[in-house]
């Protein structure tokens, strides 16, 4: 919201606006719970504004006007607490996201580090504000939940100074709301931003709110990533459009091939996909980007990491190297002579500016533990776990798993693949057996190819041009669809069909007609 949230007069709604229901007279007595203490206020009997109506009689009114119910909080009312619009709109995300891909994800958001107090009256809104607070997308933001509607916010910010945002509860009728709402603003900084938790689900009531400087109104119930959404929405940097999607790979144990594994299907995305996309080495003294794509170790990453605060645009854009034309990488320095001991929020910084730069960010992260790479694992949004099927594999997989679920309650579990499969004469745990004790199912299955892997390597290829036609090279396309939500794109082929292997998408066989 670009004005300050301040009182506003109660103006009529436009002419063209359709009427069906009158509100309740300006002087009802409102019962306001705050905490423990229940107390009344009374709205002022004489009021020189007119009424709020969002219609008008087109003939003379009769003594009785019909009133339009709206939802009650109330259990014994019919109905109570059922809000078809809330609930489509937290389950969008699902439904736009097919189970292959993991729903259940929301938009990629990135909340700054400020105050945000939240006042509900509802055990569920408050369940839902705590369990938004102890989101990944919220880590920065300090949030404070209270009970208590905007009678709660109003007695509590005539002491003390509004935080840069507010969310409050009403779930009385508008008319009341709106009176709370003009209150709630006569003890507010100016650029306060406030979200407004209703009952009514109505068009007309949510434009008064905005002409009255409110900056969003969510409809309860609420769900988490509902307002989430919300709170990042405001918050939206208008320089930076968008925030890339970033996808961390880690190896269950050394020698998994997370890294292999990370490049492959970054550059299938940018290739076979063709989308903008930037590989982050983070293993800084033994990294491998560089030399699988055959590039020059610069100190790219190492430079920014020494400092964050100073990285723009025009820098990124400069310690990064152009591998293709839709690929771009920031390769670890791959030296000892430093000790790198880098500190969390520096890591935190640097992938937050890199996440401006493209739609995808891969972050290659070393078989390592400190606080970064916990706070690199829960803050990313996807994980991707590399795993061997041996015993060593699955007890770190399992730890990882288990870490990864508690500090991301909010988000799908990390994805599982199980690279190595089939090394002749060594015994192995099957992968629907090491998928059932992680209670992961593994999302890929890269078959043991050491001729085509070994080539590679020593060429400084990446899998779809050292062996294209390959089980391999398939099962990167494969996991680049998923991680990036997206298909390939079909290539026309000779007389207007998809050539063989071109534009093969991962759903073709579910919409194949049975002969």
């Amino acid at each position: 919201m670009s004005n300050a949230f301040a009182p506003r007069p109660f103006d009529e709604f436009d002419d063209e606006f359709d009427l069906d229901a009158g509100y309740a007279a300006p002087g009802a007595v409102m019962s306001t719970e705050t905490g423990a203490d229940f107390q009344s206020i009374e709205a002022p009997a004489v009021d020189p504004r007119p009424a709020l109506q969002f219609t008008a009689p087109a003939a003379p009114a009769p003594a009785v006007q019909p009133v339009r119910e709206f939802p009650s909080d109330d259990a014994s009312v019919p109905g109570a607490g059922f809000n078809p619009v809330g609930e489509l709109v937290a389950g969008a995300s699902a439904a736009f996201s097919p189970p292959a891909l993991g729903g259940g994800q929301t938009a990629e958001v990135s909340v700054p580090r400020i105050a945000i107090h939240v006042f509900a009256e509802r055990q569920d809104t408050l369940a839902a504000a705590e369990r938004a607070g102890q989101d990944r997308r919220l880590s920065r933001a300090t949030t404070q939940i209270r009970i208590g509607g905007v009678a709660a916010a109003v007695e509590a910010y005539q002491h003390e100074p509004t935080p840069p945002l507010i969310v409050v509860e009403c779930m009385k009728d508008p008319q009341t709301l709106l009176w709370e709402v003009d209150q709630l603003a006569e003890v507010c900084d100016a650029g306060t931003k406030v979200v407004v938790v209703g009952a009514t689900n109505d068009i007309l009531l949510f434009r008064e709110l905005m002409r009255r400087g409110v900056s969003e109104y969510l409809v309860a119930p609420l769900q988490p990533l509902q307002l989430i959404a919300a709170i990042g929405g405001l918050f939206a940097d208008p320089a930076q459009p968008f925030v890339g999607r970033s996808i961390a790979f880690v190896g269950a144990r050394g020698g998994t091939g997370s890294s292999s594994v990370a490049h492959n299907t970054a550059y299938a995305m940018s290739e076979r996909i063709g989308a903008n996309t930037v590989i982050v080495d983070y293993d800084l003294p033994f990294g491998t980007a560089g030399l699988d794509f055959n590039q020059d170790p610069l100190s790219g990453v190492a430079d920014a990491l020494s400092q964050p605060d100073r990285l723009d645009p025009v820098l990124l854009d400069r310690m990064m190297v152009r591998c293709t034309d839709k690929l771009s990488l920031f390769a670890a320095p791959a030296t000892l002579d430093t000790d790198w001991d880098i500190s969390p929020e520096a890591f935190e910084e640097v992938t937050t500016q890199i996440r401006s730069t493209a739609p995808f960010v891969v972050l290659d992260l070393p078989h390592l533990w400190s606080g970064w790479m916990r706070r690199t694992l829960i803050a990313a949004d996807e994980v991707v776990i590399v795993a061997t099927p041996d015993l060593a594999s699955l007890r770190n997989a399992k730890n990882m798993i288990d870490l990864i679920r508690q500090g991301r309650p909010n988000d799908a579990p990390p994805r599982l693949v199980l690279n190595q499969v089939g090394v002749p004469g060594r015994p192995e745990i099957p992968a629907k057996d090491f998928g059932a004790a992680l209670g992961v199912h593994p999302s890929l299955i890269i078959p043991f190819d050491p001729k085509v892997f070994g080539a590679a390597a020593n060429n400084g290829q990446m899998i779809l041009d050292a062996g294209a036609k390959s089980k391999s090279a398939e099962a990167f396309q494969t996991l680049a669809q998923i991680v990036s939500r997206r298909e390939l794109p079909l290539i026309a082929g000779p007389r207007g069909k998809a050539g063989k292997g071109e534009g093969k998408s991962m759903f073709a066989g579910l919409f194949k007609k049975k002969s």
